[in-house]
Order: C-alpha cells, then sequence, then structure tokens
C-alpha cells in the first residue's frame, strides 16, 4: 500500500486564516497543559453497503491482481493457524491496539491469529519497530510497508534487491515481515499496523474505486471496515486455498458471500468502471513526496480532468476534487471551496461516504471560521463529528473539535467551549503524538478566527 498518500485532518488551513491578531495568553497553546491521552476502546464496525455481486468482483480483483496492475496467476496466503511476533522498539500504544487488532481478526474475519513472543523467530509475520528515519532511508516514499520472505530489517536489506521480495512468486505464503516507525504518532502507528498486517494476511492490491475500505490508497479509512473484514473472512475460508487460480476461486466467492452477507442477496449496481492509470499517476504525483507545489497542483488538476473524461463520476471524481482542492488552498481559495463543495455533493448521494463527508466538513468549517460565521461552522462539526468518531480517525475528530471550541467561543459559549477543547486536545495526543505538534495544531485552528474574545 502507498501509505504515504496520508491525509492529515488539516493541512494548509492555515490558507484560510486572517492576518495574525495580538491574543490574550490564555488563549495561546504554548504552556498549555495537556490533558491525558484519549483512545477509542470499542470498535464501530458498519456492514458494507454494497451487493454480494458487486463484491465479488471487488474480491477478484483485490487477491488477482499488484497494484502496479500486474496480473498474479494464483492466490497466495497463510494455510494454517498464523503466529505474530514484534520486534525492534515499539512505540508505547503498539501493544493495546495491536491487541485489538488481533481481537477483531478472530471474531470478525475469522482468522485463526495468535502472537507470540518476540524471540519466536518461527512466526509467520514479524512486526518491525524502527525509528522513521531509518525506515525512510530505504524506502523513502513509505510511511511503512509489508515484505515477504524476511523475518528482520537486516534480512530485508540484504534481500531487497533480489527475487525473494517478488509476491507474485509466492503460493503459501509462509514468513513475512511489516516495518513501522517507532517514533510517529500513536494513530499513524495503529494505521500502519491495520493497514500492513491487512496486507500480510491477505489482499495484495488497492482499488480507488472502494469507498468503504482501507484497501484504497486515498486512505481516508485508517482502520479495517466492515467490508474488509469481509473480505478477509471470504480470503480465509476453508473453501479457499493457497494456489487456486482465479477461475477456481470465482466459483467460490459468491456463495462464500451468500453466507457470510446474507444481507448483500440483492441485485448488483452497474459494474465498475477500472481505474485509468493514467489517473492513478496524477494523484500519485500530486499526494505523494518530492514535488513541487505547483506540481502537485497541476497534477490534481490533470486528474479532475482524467476523471470527468472517463465517466469516473463516483468517489474518484469526488477524490480528485478534494485533493485539488486541498493543494489549490494556499493559490486560489475560492477555487479551492469550489471544489470542495463539488465533492461533498458527490460524497453526499454515495452510500458509505460518512468520514469522506466529515473530511469535508473539516475544510468547509475552517472556511465558515474564517469567514466569520462560526454558526455554520458549528453546525457543520455538529453534523460530522459523530463520523469521525466512528472511523477512529483521532486527528481528524481533534480537529474538528477544535474547531467547535472556536466556534463556541465566537458566539459567546465560553465554558462550552473550554470544555470542548479540553476533550479534542485528548484526541489530540492520540492523533498527532507529540505535544508540540498538538500545540501546533491547536495554535493553527485558533488562528482562524476573525475575532476573538480578550477575556
Amino acid at each position: 500500500m502507498l501509505k504515504y498518500l496520508v491525509l492529515a485532518a488539516a493541512l494548509v488551513l492555515a490558507a484560510c486564516a486572517p492576518p495574525p491578531q495580538p491574543d490574550t495568553p490564555d488563549r495561546q497553546a504554548q504552556g498549555l497543559v495537556l490533558p491525558e491521552m484519549k483512545t477509542f476502546t470499542r470498535p464501530q464496525v458498519t456492514p458494507p453497503a454494497r451487493s454480494n455481486a458487486e463484491m465479488v468482483q471487488d474480491f477478484l480483483d483485490l487477491s488477482f491482481r499488484m497494484e502496479s496492475g500486474r496480473q498474479l496467476a494464483s492466490l497466495s496466503r497463510f494455510e494454517g493457524p498464523v503466529s505474530l511476533r514484534v520486534t525492534g522498539s515499539p512505540a508505547p500504544s503498539l501493544n493495546a491496539d495491536l491487541d485489538a487488532l488481533l481481537r477483531r481478526l478472530r471474531t470478525e474475519a475469522g482468522i485463526d491469529i495468535t502472537r507470540v513472543a518476540a524471540s519466536d523467530d518461527t512466526a509467520n509475520i514479524t512486526v518491525q519497530s524502527l525509528p522513521q528515519r531509518q525506515l525512510q532511508r530505504l524506502v523513502p516514499q513509505a510511511a511503512c510497508f509489508v515484505a515477504p520472505n524476511v523475518a528482520s530489517w537486516a534480512e530485508y536489506r540484504r534481500l531487497r534487491r533480489s527475487s525473494e521480495l517478488d509476491w507474485a512468486t509466492l503460493v503459501a505464503r509462509e514468513k513475512v515481515a511489516v516495518f513501522l516507525p517507532s517514533d510517529v504518532s500513536p494513530q499513524e502507528v495503529r494505521d500502519c499496523l491495520h493497514e500492513e498486517i491487512a496486507q500480510a494476511l491477505g489482499p495484495l492490491n488497492d482499488l480507488y474505486r472502494l469507498s468503504d475500505s482501507v484497501f484504497n490508497d486515498d486512505n481516508f479509512h485508517t482502520v479495517l471496515t466492515g467490508f474488509d473484514m469481509l473480505m478477509l473472512r471470504v480470503y480465509y475460508a476453508p473453501q479457499i486455498s493457497a494456489g487456486m487460480t482465479r477461475a477456481q476461486v470465482a466459483a467460490q466467492v459468491p456463495g462464500l458471500l451468500a453466507r457470510f452477507n446474507p444481507a448483500g442477496r440483492r441485485a448488483g449496481g452497474r459494474a465498475p468502471v477500472s481505474t485509468p492509470r493514467s489517473w492513478i499517476n496524477q494523484i500519485e504525483t500530486a499526494l505523494g513526496p518530492g514535488t513541487s507545489n505547483s506540481a502537485r497542483l497541476e497534477a490534481a488538476s490533470m486528474a479532475v480532468d482524467i476523471a470527468r473524461a472517463r465517466g469516473l463520476d463516483d468517489t474518484r471524481l469526488a477524490f480528485s476534487l478534494f485533493a485539488y482542492g486541498r493543494l489549490a488552498l494556499a493559490v486560489d481559495a475560492g477555487e479551492a471551496l469550489g471544489a470542495f463543495l463539488e465533492a461533498a455533493q458527490i460524497y453526499n448521494r454515495t452510500p458509505g461516504t460518512k468520514v469522506h463527508r466529515a473530511h469535508l466538513a473539516l475544510h468547509l468549517a475552517a472556511f465558515s471560521l474564517s469567514a466569520d460565521r462560526p454558526q455554520d461552522a458549528l453546525d457543520l462539526v455538529n453534523r460530522h463529528v459523530a463520523a469521525a468518531a466512528a472511523s477512529e480517525n483521532a486527528a481528524l475528530l481533534a480537529t474538528l473539535l477544535m474547531i467547535k471550541a472556536e466556534a463556541l467561543e465566537a458566539v459567546g459559549r465560553g465554558a462550552e467551549a473550554r470544555a470542548v477543547r479540553l476533550d479534542s486536545l485528548g484526541w489530540a495526543r492520540y492523533g498527532f503524538g507529540s505535544d508540540s505538534e498538538v500545540r501546533a495544531r491547536l495554535l493553527e485552528i485558533v488562528a482562524l478566527s476573525p475575532e476573538r474574545p480578550s477575556g
């Protein structure tokens, strides 16, 4: 997965802000005493909304193609119980989030997966934590990644240019390593765990057409969804085995989906339009590393044009507009607002896009707050904050709550504002990590308000 295409909750929001003004010390983030970090304790899993007929094609495209477009001759997976260990210097938050993920994999996907001691070098999956700088020295474009046939960073370094790391050569998976950073925010660590362990176990592809999945490089979803767990449950059903061809698997998937997802037994929608490589290339240029801002903006504009020309009038056009809007913020706020509003229209008519709408609501609420329309900002946040919480995106949730606090302050509800701001900071510690990053984000949001009370 191209985990570097991360949709941080409030990048470039400062472009909405008015010129800096003098402010009172008690509203400044510097010296602010932060509350305890908040964490998500109970997943709110939404079952897939599409028909089983549609998801048959999704399963096959996820399982028999690489992200590059390369076709796979057969399905590969682990056979029998799966063991997992953690090595390196894991972040303090990793253990709790990993244990919660493994519970979900056992109960929702029916995968027999167990954590073993770090010293057990026979483990099927090794999760190794290492400093971000060390990881990106070899793979600069990745926040985290997964590799087959290795069990350590040293082994990966030794074999990284060999055919041993070619997923297409695998039939029965025996040994896979997940490499993730140890010195990033708790949310980034957890997101890596979900995405990369899912890929270590199951499908190797991502599909931009999926609106309800982490198997999608738009990264709106940061934890495994009901759709994802259903795909993994089919992947590890007894009727499926390593080495089966696409035709053999295709003969089994409809019956498995009917059994595991009886609510999906209805007529399917239209056949999916494949995502052209030209569009993917422009999106990767727009959101990937190592590109100038002007080149990113041009690439996002081209992605919008390609989506319109190729009939991608679904979440892919909406995502193109969202990416363009975010990049246009620093250049032309009016253009950015227009792109966000058009993207919102698409997401609003598309089932299963509540978290997408919440991301857009953040930017629209920021516009409203900076335009001295605090009640509009408050209404937007209130409509979408539950979706941010349900998606377990603490960075998004914290930023929405920070905007809400500023809006409440602006309409004269100071006591409520202080309570909401305190709540936002607890989530921000999980979503953004370091105290300095939390304070920087709070100052960014405070700067959006054109007028702030002096007391």
